[in-house]
């Protein structure tokens, strides 16, 4: 079984300040016995062709991947070429998924109260759907993941456990073993087989609000950067 992450930002993301950079992520990873890591920037493709030798000397499998915003929502799109980062919508998605039949969709955060979950998008355009996510941010008392579990196993479809990762202390509690050979079109046909088991446990209070805070400061300085970019040009 391979330990793999599905759902992390690094400092070359457009949108949120990330601290650490593709390789520290790769190093992070191997150092917690990661396989396999998908790098899913906001609305930029990352190819993993740069870092592809430096990560097998780590003997971690990087995956090319995309944190797309389609109509307002955030979907992750991972191990399709890069002309994934022109859908703009889910018709777009559709003829993505038929051309490149080896990507893997997956619904991010699916049913947190936040403008880019999925929510009620996920029952009209279930058929592009691949898998679902399990993610990180949750507590024993507060856990917006049960939604999406149930609407899985509603659908069909499997869960996969991913990071959101945004800070490197974020790795390890809550990530996906799959059943297959380390290279990422057998990871993403594993997946969409079902061939995978979630592995995941509650953060504290405090360590989850710890978290929120420095990501959601961490949001206000990208948006901010961005927002100084547009007036400079």
């Amino acid at each position: 079984m391979l330990k793999v992450e599905l759902h992390a930002h690094t400092a070359s993301d457009p949108l949120d300040y990330i601290r650490h950079t593709t390789r520290e992520l790769i190093d992070h990873a191997a150092a917690l016995g990661y396989h396999a890591l998908a790098v899913t920037l906001h609305n930029r493709y990352y190819d993993p062709a740069e870092d592809d030798a430096y990560a097998r000397e780590k003997r971690v499998v990087l995956i090319a991947g995309i944190e797309r915003t389609i109509v307002g929502r955030h979907i992750l799109l991972v191990n399709f070429p890069a002309a994934c980062a022109d859908v703009h919508s889910f018709e777009d998605l559709r003829r993505l998924k038929a051309s490149h039949p080896r990507g893997l969709v997956i619904a991010p955060h699916a049913f947190y109260p936040i403008p880019t979950a999925l929510q009620s998008f996920l029952d009209r355009y279930a058929d592009v759907i691949d898998a679902v996510e399990v993610n990180a941010m949750f507590t024993p008392w507060i856990d917006f993941n049960q939604r999406a579990i149930k609407w899985a196993r509603r659908n069909g479809k499997p869960i996969v456990g991913n990071s959101d990762l945004h800070l490197l202390d974020q790795m390890g509690r809550t990530f996906t073993l799959v059943d297959a050979a380390p290279d990422p079109d057998a990871i993403c046909e594993a997946i969409r087989a079902g061939r995978v088991e979630v592995r995941s446990s509650a953060l504290s209070s405090f360590g989850a609000g710890w978290i929120f805070g420095r990501m959601a400061f961490c949001g206000v300085i990208g948006r901010l950067r961005g927002l100084r970019g547009r007036s400079t040009q």
